[in-house]
């Protein structure tokens, strides 16, 4: 499967990205299988992380059926060195019309953050794959709502930052259509087990 048909997949099962910031590359492995294991086939590791792109060719080369790459990317370099990396996943918490454009030159799925029907507008017309709604504590589910009212109805909507297991079906109830999961999925420390734990719990949450 290409990138996008991984999304197309991952979405209609389990539409959660995993956000893990603070990865060490040794850990990467064990935290990806922990992950995967349980369904969860998104994820990205921040480039503010350790030796980021380290881990990412880690998961990407031992996890072929999940969508792994990069967030905080902010440069269309970024974008390429992801890419070299193994990455198929741009997430950014910004809008760049540059780093859209190398992605979709790239083939690979581009998630830039926006906060407003300008900036999503903007980005979807640049070629963006899906929205980043960032920070979602700036952005209640009443404005998701607002924005699915206005924006095309095929366009995905994925609330990031504070996303707890209780207020999931808020937002998928105002037309989200997934999420970003960060710490309170993983932190730096976690170990797999914790990870699994964690990931469980979301998963009932979506589910329920």
């Amino acid at each position: 499967m290409n990138a996008h048909q991984k999304l197309d997949a991952a979405l209609n099962q389990l539409p959660l990205v995993a956000i893990l910031r603070g990865l060490q590359t040794h850990e990467a492995l064990a935290v990806g299988e922990a992950l995967t294991s349980t369904g969860w086939a998104l994820i990205e590791v921040p480039l503010n992380s350790p030796d980021p792109l380290a881990s990412i060719a880690t998961l990407a080369g031992n996890l072929p059926q999940a969508l792994i790459g990069a967030g905080t990317v902010l440069t269309p370099d970024d974008v390429r060195n992801v890419h070299a990396a193994g990455g198929q996943l741009i997430v950014s918490p910004n809008f760049n019309p540059a780093v859209v454009q190398e992605a979709v030159r790239l083939g690979l799925v581009c998630l830039p953050g926006v906060m407003t029907a300008t900036e999503a507008f903007a980005a979807l017309e640049a070629g963006a794959t899906g929205l980043k709604l960032f920070p979602s504590e700036m952005i209640s589910p009443a404005v998701v709502r607002a924005l699915r009212a206005v924006l095309p109805a095929d366009a995905r909507l994925l609330p990031v930052g504070g996303i707890t297991p209780e207020n999931m079906g808020q937002y998928l109830a105002a037309g989200a259509t997934g999420f970003g999961i960060g710490s309170a999925l993983y932190k730096s420390g976690m170990n797999a087990t914790q990870v699994h734990g964690n990931a469980m719990n979301f998963i009932s949450a979506f589910r329920a």
